[in-house]
């Protein structure tokens, strides 16, 4: 059962709990290829849909200081941290890139931060979800995963055609055991940094095996007594769409997650399969609207506009009911 998410408005003006300004949203890059762009078209879409929060950039030191440059032009802050490494062992991960994304777990480190959201580099927010900052805390919020795509045939639900979208369409075999806990997608997340965890997970990680989906197990491992699912509305895997299109829709979608071969905009050729759809064309194309818009570049010369144009309209915004899971 997923929390109820609702902002308050009352009079025409939305209702914030004190210490707001604690709250950012987070996201990581390493290297010096091509996510800047996914990156700075992130950084647009949160001025695009007002939000009220900063977004702050963990690096890694091979990102190159032009590209930093570039983020900190965009209003982001930029903030280098150090690789996290898992042991050493023969495990074949999902992406070849999955063992550097274990060096997201130094985001817990943030503490001048009360709350963050974490947003990977490939992920677009189409509309305001800064409500999910009021959601409880003590909790790890994310939306379920989907195994049904290649990428998990090592997996026993892959391999028996089980997925939690629709448990009751291959139900978990009893010889199997307990039915696996419910999964979430790590591409998108809310969670409270804190220096306790943030210690306990970098030694809790040199003696976890890793897996083949790297620090998405790791952390569906480590908090799966505190994960609270939410609608896929807030992370939609792309996936979703010719998998289960009957949890999806798309109109309300929020936040979506281009995580599918060939899907990264800034790389889309429409060859790959499944790439032809119109639906994923059309969010290809809405991407790049809101990364070509130069008028949601950073104004340098008037920092606190986006946040004043925020509050005038933040009591138009709609309230949001996720009573349910996606």
């Amino acid at each position: 059962m997923a929390p109820n998410i609702t902002t308050v408005t009352v009079n025409g003006t939305t209702e914030q709990p004190k210490g707001r300004s604690g709250l950012a949203f987070v996201t990581f890059l390493a290297g010096n290829g091509d996510y800047i762009k996914g990156v700075v078209g992130l950084a647009k879409g949160l001025r695009k849909v007002k939000s009220m929060y900063p977004l702050v950039v963990a690096v890694l030191a091979d990102v190159p200081q032009e590209h930093r440059d570039i983020l900190k032009s965009q209003g982001c802050t930029v903030r280098e941290i150090e690789p996290v490494y898992p042991p050493e062992n023969q495990t074949e991960f999902a992406m070849a890139y999955y063992v550097i994304n274990y060096s997201k777990l130094r985001i817990w480190e943030f503490v001048e931060y009360t709350k963050m959201i974490y947003l990977d580099g490939d992920i677009q927010v189409f509309g305001n979800i800064d409500h999910l900052f009021d959601l409880p805390d003590n909790y790890f919020y994310a939306v379920m995963d989907c195994f049904c795509e290649k990428t998990w045939s090592h997996s026993p639900q892959y391999q028996i055609g089980y997925c939690q979208q629709c448990p009751n369409k291959v139900e978990w075999p009893s010889h199997l055991g307990s039915k696996p806990p419910l999964y979430f997608n790590a591409g998108m997340f809310v969670y409270e940094p804190n220096l306790d965890t943030y210690r306990d997970l970098l030694q809790t990680v040199q003696i976890t095996k890793p897996t083949s989906f790297a620090e998405q197990d790791f952390l569906n491992m480590y908090f799966k007594d505190k994960y609270k699912p939410i609608p896929n509305l807030y992370n939609l895997v792309l996936a979703m769409l010719w998998r289960h299109p009957e949890n999806v829709e798309l109109h309300k979608v929020q936040v979506v997650h281009y995580c599918a071969d060939g899907s990264k905009p800034w790389r889309f050729t429409g060859k790959e399969k499944n790439m032809e759809r119109e639906d994923i064309k059309m969010l290809v194309k809405k991407w790049w609207e809101i990364y070509e818009d130069e008028t949601l570049d950073y104004d340098h010369n008037n920092p606190v506009k986006r946040f004043t144009s925020a509050l005038l309209e933040a009591g138009g915004a709609p309230l949001v009911s996720a009573s349910t899971a996606a």
